[in-house]
């Protein structure tokens, strides 16, 4: 395991995921899920050009997200960090870079859905500004089976905009 870093010690970038880099992705994406996206998912994502970006620290993938952009929003598919690097503000620095994206689209609203369980998860998405909007009724895969709702989320990317 790596490390903690801090914004304050390290230069971070984002980069576009790429074929090349979907083994690494692909790896984080299984360590940190119990229902993971498999590669496959990761390269229908590319070939349909959704935004798909890599928060990197030199050559180490801190985390990573992907967004598709709809009539005026667009919808968060997928954000994760890597184990080594959570609860250190990784997700929080990537919301920022999907709002300024999601503005330069043209976009009023983002949208997303997280597991009703994921109270870590939600209180990110909450302190960014986003507020429930819904359920989707068994929308993910569970434990023996079963489903998992999902909580629907909105946050607007204008101050002073339309409400959810």
């Amino acid at each position: 395991m790596r490390a903690p870093m801090s914004h304050h010690s390290v230069h971070v970038r984002l980069d576009s995921m790429q074929y090349g880099t979907l083994d690494a992705v692909t790896q984080i994406e299984q360590s940190v899920y119990d229902h993971p996206w498999s590669r496959r998912n990761f390269e229908d994502v590319l070939q349909s050009g959704y935004q798909a970006q890599m928060l990197m620290a030199e050559d180490r993938v801190l985390g990573y997200f992907v967004a598709m952009k709809g009539v005026e929003e667009v919808h968060l598919l997928n954000m994760t960090v890597a184990p080594a690097y959570q609860r250190q503000g990784w997700g929080r620095l990537m919301l920022d870079a999907l709002d300024i994206w999601g503005r330069g689209q043209g976009a009023q609203w983002a949208w997303l859905e997280v597991r009703c369980g994921n109270a870590r998860a939600k209180a990110v998405y909450e302190a960014h500004g986003y507020q429930g909007a819904g359920v989707r009724k068994g929308y993910y895969p569970g434990v023996d089976g079963q489903r998992e709702d999902a909580l629907v989320m909105c946050h607007a990317l204008h101050d002073g905009g339309p409400a959810c």
